[in-house]
């Protein structure tokens, strides 16, 4: 397997652009043995979601709003560092960042709009709730004896 498996879209034709991503490799802790202490296999890919052209505007607004805990001087930095290999903590990366800004540039969900209950619904449940009660009443021991 060799090269990126291809552009990573975040939703409908836009993808992340391979031009604006800052990749840094560094060695990780975890699996590997002997091999792990010479390759850089955690991977560092950072974005810069405030300068992108990439994004449409109403998206990287909404992502800006949204992921503003997350961003350091509007630069979004995504680590990945389970695989043993550095093409696989890549690929993971370059995954979790598309997704990432898939969420928060979604648009807001509509707003719910109420609906009445049907009468026959709320009828039967007036019922249900009399004869619970009645139940419940006819335990009082008043009449045993």
């Amino acid at each position: 397997m060799d090269g990126m498996s291809g552009p990573y879209v975040i939703r409908g034709s836009v993808s992340l652009p391979e031009a604006e991503l800052m990749w840094r490799f560094s060695r990780s802790s975890g699996p590997g043995g002997q091999h792990v202490n010479t390759s850089d296999s955690r991977v560092e890919l950072s974005f810069d979601l405030a300068k992108t052209e990439a994004l449409p505007e109403v998206w990287k607004r909404r992502a800006l709003e949204r992921l503003a805990g997350k961003l350091v001087d509007g630069v979004l930095t995504v680590r990945a560092s389970e695989h043993r290999s550095q093409w696989r903590n890549r690929e993971t990366a370059a995954v979790r960042l598309a997704a990432l800004l898939a969420e928060a540039s979604a648009p807001p969900p509509k707003p719910r709009r109420p609906t009445r209950i049907p009468r026959g619904i709320n009828e039967r449940r007036l019922r249900e709730k009399k004869q619970r009660s009645d139940t419940k009443r006819g335990r009082s021991g008043r009449d045993w004896g």
